[in-house]
């Protein structure tokens, strides 16, 4: 994770996703910064892949649950970039990823 307007991303450890796919299935895990330890599962269509999650914080173990969807975009450097739109207590976020 390069940014995300729920948090701010440690540079030097930010939270980090494992994508696994089959098909249109998609599913993996995240861990770092903010979170203890995340998993999520979804599906892609096209360009969009959409989401559920359930995160621990690292401050105090509280369980985020969501739903995001992010779009598929190539970067600059020809890497792939997640934009993701997601939201949390009612409020709207964007996170985006780039493939490392």
């Amino acid at each position: 994770m390069v940014s995300s307007t729920a948090s701010i991303v440690d540079p030097h450890a930010p939270t980090t996703f494992t994508y696994h796919q089959d098909g249109r299935l998609v599913w993996g895990e995240y861990t770092g910064d903010t979170v203890t330890e995340g998993r999520f599962v979804g599906s892609v269509e096209g360009d969009v892949v959409s989401i559920s999650f359930a995160h621990a914080l690292a401050a105090d173990g509280t369980v985020v649950r969501g739903s995001a969807d992010s779009r598929i975009e190539d970067a600059e450097d020809g890497r792939m970039r997640l934009v993701e739109s997601f939201a949390v207590g009612g409020v709207e976020h964007e996170s985006i990823c780039i493939q490392l």
